[in-house]
């Protein structure tokens, strides 16, 4: 009789061959023969059934490990220059395991994103699993996208959740990745299209419920590809880190410095104090102080720490998590300024006069105490006359002078005129469990304002620093509005009956004057939007090109580096021109300032689109539970072929098709007008309109209106006037696709006699 052997013996022989996993493979190895082999298909059933195996075509295979031989994206290198790897048919439950790719000297180059096929070697006592060498390169990622799984009877189709795009995917039997139906998944290119005409796409990571609450900003990361794990080297340099004691730096720990930030904030990363210039040369002048968390210290060029923050550029926002640029240890501790903490800071000490101008300033690096952590509404009170308990000592101390030193800043402010636009910023509120309960515009306070004038004039003072002592560095840029744009806002400014000026140098004086026209009046919110419009997109770079918003010559970023990696750079070079330290910007740093400039501004848009889009999802899944009530809101937008309105309540953005007003709708970009082919009805930005959600899609962030009434009356047309459905073509085509259709059947009528 054979000897049967135990699972355990079955999964430690495909573990040590992995190349001989056939079922005949494993009798072979352990003699069975005959009727035997019923119980050997008998264990490999339950293993299978276990989920201890999977069975892939007549080979069996434990699903936590990889083959020996396997197609591997490559995903370093790492700070010490080392090339790791992530398998692309990990098929486990737990994490993927990482590779490390032992590379020859007649390897070609490998890079992220590279595709290789690659030999496997399990090891043990090793940060990685597997070590890998490179059999051949076979190329580059494709390209990614992300949807809804719907599992068919062989394999499913993946339904996109990109809002505007309706292609499907078509996913094989062996190529789900084991999602399930109604998964959120991730999926890649497969290969050419099926004989149904659709792509195909193989799944390579599952993502889970797509309508659980906290997905919403998952799809986002993982959409726009933000890195949201730190590598475990990152993290261990981070929780190495220890505080700084005073030695060579400015003792600052008697200042009464005190954050003020809002309510929910998990990092202060700036602190500020006033007081009255006691120098009888500058009467009524103020000494104002700015502390920027010394993060500079704790990343020094070229760690781990450091490629990490270059490669995610900044810090996202999302209504219910925060992808961090930097890990916990430093953002959340040492970096930040808690109350009563000692921390490492460089701080600056400005000196402005009765009427805000900044006489002087002078850098220190330096080692602070918080005296007090406010928020936003706190301070507020207390200057208002309502301290609560923690603000009633600091009241006339600290919170006065700080608003003193405010109040000189606007008489500044008002001189120099930037950019007054007045668009409310929305929040979204989220319950416990991650669904919105409420979509409101953020009040903003003098608090708020106090610390943005604040952090603008620190951000100067670094900028005139650091020209002053020819240090290279990156200036936050925007440029002045372009003559088309410009030419785009006068024609809407024209038909609200207003005045752009024209014929001369453009100041931001100019569309503050434009802006004041419009307060107040129905075409308020659409003057501001299409100002904003207008304008240009900011961004880095080690040429100064000034700053058209602000209205300033030079500005840089300083007041946010454990937010944003150009705050960073600017610290560093604050160092090397003070000659604090060896932590300061070194010649690599100063060699690709351009490089950096350019990349740090693009991962600032995509964590801009992400956090656009994830607000777009949040407000359809909060819009969803409305379908079919009324709103109110101004058309914003107009294209070839809809209406965007921005409704009142929650300023979300949905779109009224022309399909489902009846009638052709002909489009003039110049005057972003679009009128009725019968009814005569014109559609123009800023106008009142009462919508009807129509539909609300809270995974791709689509919301669909039916337009109800434009000023008050109702359309000449459509469903939103009639209930009739929509009428699909332009009537004015009738004729010409008769015609056309009788044509085509002359010629196939010919076709087929000859």
């Amino acid at each position: 009789m054979a000897n049967i052997p135990t699972k355990q013996d079955i999964l430690n022989w495909i573990s040590e061959n992995p190349t001989q996993t056939a079922k005949r493979d494993i009798a072979r190895a352990f003699s069975i023969k005959g009727a035997a082999r019923i119980d050997l298909k008998r264990l490999l059933k339950e293993l299978e059934s276990e989920g201890r195996l999977e069975k892939r075509s007549k080979t069996y295979r434990d699903p936590d490990s990889l083959p020996p031989v396997s197609v591997c994206e490559i995903i370093g290198p790492d700070a010490d220059g080392d090339i790791h790897a992530r398998p692309l048919e990990w098929q486990g439950d737990g994490a993927e395991p990482r590779i490390l790719v032992v590379e020859r000297r007649s390897d070609p180059a490998l890079g992220a994103g590279d595709r290789a096929l690659l030999r496997l070697t399990k090891v043990t006592n090793e940060t990685h699993a597997y070590e890998g060498r490179l059999i051949r390169k076979i190329g580059r990622s494709v390209a990614r996208m992300l949807g809804i799984y719907r599992a068919e009877s062989d394999g499913g189709r993946i339904v996109p959740i990109d809002k505007g795009s309706d292609k499907e995917w078509l996913v094989r039997a062996g190529e789900t990745h084991g999602a399930k139906d109604g998964e959120l998944v991730e999926a890649e290119r497969a290969g050419p299209k099926d004989r149904m005409g659709l792509p195909r796409a193989r799944v390579v990571d599952r993502l889970g419920d797509p309508t659980a609450p906290r997905a919403v900003s998952l799809i986002a990361i993982h959409q726009h590809g933000i890195p949201d794990h730190f590598p475990d080297e990152v993290i261990a340099e981070a929780e190495a880190a220890e505080p700084v004691t005073l030695g060579d730096r400015t003792d600052l720990r008697d200042v009464p410095l005190i954050t003020i930030d809002p309510s929910d904030a998990r990092d202060h990363d700036d602190a500020v104090h006033a007081a009255p210039d006691t120098d009888p040369a500058n009467p009524g002048g103020h000494i104002l102080w700015v502390a920027i968390a010394d993060v500079a210290h704790y990343v020094p060029p070229g760690s781990a720490l450091d490629n990490e923050a270059r490669k995610r550029g900044n810090s996202t926002y999302f209504p219910d998590r925060v992808v961090p640029m930097l890990p916990e240890a430093l953002s959340g501790d040492l970096c930040s300024l808690h109350e009563g903490m000692e921390r490492a800071c460089i701080a600056v000490r400005m000196v402005l006069s009765e009427d805000g101008t900044k006489i002087a300033h002078q850098f220190h690096r330096g080692l602070m105490k918080s005296h007090a952590s406010l928020s936003y509404e706190q301070a507020q009170a207390a200057q208002d006359g309502e301290p609560d308990e923690q603000t009633a000592p600091l009241a006339d101390t600290v919170i006065a002078p700080l608003y003193a030193a405010y109040e000189a800043l606007r008489t500044a402010r008002a001189r120099r005129q930037p950019l007054e636009l007045d668009l409310p910023e929305r929040r979204i509120e989220l319950s416990p469990e991650g669904r919105v309960t409420s979509v409101a515009f953020r009040e903003r306070l003098d608090a708020h304002k106090l610390i943005e004038e604040f952090m603008v004039l620190a951000n100067v003072a670094a900028a005139e620093e650091l020209g002053k002592r020819k240090q290279s560095l990156l200036y936050r840029v925007h440029e002045e509005p372009s003559p088309e744009k410009l030419e785009a806002l006068r024609e809407v400014a024209q038909a609200s009956g207003l005045t752009l000026a024209k014929g001369q140098v453009l100041q931001t004086r100019h569309l503050n004057q434009l802006l004041a026209q419009a307060e107040g009046s129905d075409n308020d919110e659409l003057i501001n939007i299409s100002t904003l419009r207008a304008m240009t997109q900011a961004y880095y770079a080690p040429e100064n090109f000034g700053h058209f918003g602000l209205a300033l010559r030079n500005y840089a970023h300083f007041t946010s580096p454990i937010r944003r990696y150009a705050d960073l750079i600017v610290h560093r070079a604050l160092i090397a021109a003070h000659r604090w330290g060896d932590d300061g910007l070194t010649p690599l740093d100063t060699e690709r300032l351009s490089e950096t400039g350019e990349w740090i501004s693009t991962t600032e848009r995509r964590s801009m689109v992400a956090e656009r889009d994830t607000t777009d999802r949040y407000l359809a899944a909060f819009l969803s539970e409305r379908v079919g009530s009324e709103i109110g809101g101004r058309i914003s937008g107009i294209q070839r072929f809809g209406v965007f309105v921005k409704l009142d309540d929650t300023g979300a953005d949905g779109l009224v098709p022309f399909r489902s007003l009846g009638e052709y709708f002909h489009y003039d970009a110049e005057t972003q007008t679009a009128m009725g082919s019968d009814s005569g009805m014109v559609l123009g930005l800023g106008q009142r309109v009462t919508a009807r959600i129509a539909e609300a899609v809270p995974v791709t962030g689509g919301l669909v209106l039916d337009l109800v009434d434009v000023d008050g009356n109702a359309p000449a047309t459509g469903r939103a006037s009639h209930g009739k459905p929509p009428r699909r073509g332009p009537p004015r085509a009738k004729g010409k696709a008769k015609a056309k259709a009788k044509a085509k059947a002359r010629k196939v009528k010919r076709t087929r006699r000859g």
